[in-house]
Parts: structure tokens; sequence; C-alpha cells
């Protein structure tokens, strides 16, 4: 049996799930593969690459990709696990074959206020509550 397929989807595809999809690959080893993917895909968000670095995970050469173009290319998952608010997924396709369709939500990285500390500090809160919440699903799995 190959290695379980899964999708992150967020709106933007420039932080929460590129986030998700990075920690998915650090610690879920061969037995699965991750991607990510938006609807309206953006540049990774600078502070998003900042406190992943901390954490040894280099998304500086990231890029943000389409749903729609993964749908295009008729890509198949066994799990699409959306990251954002509610609502967005009903603006995306339906995958064929999906095994099961979970939803993350987490708080915007993109929506983050206060001095460049205290913003740095809510996107660490967002990056842990998305490593331990990745480490709970694998240690599920």
């Amino acid at each position: 049996m190959g290695a379980t397929r899964v999708l992150f989807v967020c709106i933007h595809n420039s932080a929460r799930s590129q986030m998700a999809e990075a920690y998915l690959d650090a610690l879920g080893g061969e037995a699965f593969e991750a991607e990510s993917a938006g609807l309206q895909p953006r540049d990774i968000h600078p502070l998003v690459v900042q406190v992943m670095r901390e954490e040894g995970i280099d998304l500086s050469d990231a890029r943000a990709d389409s749903i729609m173009q993964f749908f295009r290319e008729g890509r198949l998952y066994d799990y699409v696990i959306y990251v954002c608010e509610r609502g967005v997924e009903e603006k995306c396709p339906v995958f064929p074959g999906v095994r099961r369709t979970l939803r993350w939500p987490f708080e915007d990285p993109s929506r983050v206020e206060g001095t460049q500390e205290e913003k740095l500090e809510q996107v660490r809160r967002i990056r842990d509550a998305i490593r331990e919440r990745v480490k709970g699903w694998i240690a599920g799995a």
C-alpha cells in the first residue's frame, strides 16, 4: 500500500496550509505524501517563513498552488483537510476518491495585528497549534 495522500487547503495557500504541509512532510515520514493549495494563491507570508525557519523548516522557496489547477490535473487524495475558516470548502471542487474531508480551522496569520514582535508571537502560536494538530493526527492515523 502506498503513502496516504493529503491535500491541505486554505484560501491563499500562503500560511496555514503551507505550515501543515511542511509539518506532515517533516513528521509523517514516508507514510504520507502532503500537498497544499488555495483558491486564490498568494506569495508565502514572510512571518510564516520566519517562524517556520525557527523550527528548522525552510519555506523561503515554497510557492502557493491553485486548488483548481490540482483538480484539473486530476490529482487524487485520501484526505482533504481545510485549515481555514468555515465556508471556504464550499467554494472548492470535490476531488474524486477522497476518503475523508476534515476541517481544522486555524486563525489567519495575515490578519494578526500589533507590533512586529506581537505579530511574530501570534504567528508562532498558530504555527504551534498546527504542529500539534498534525502530530496528533499522525498518531491517530
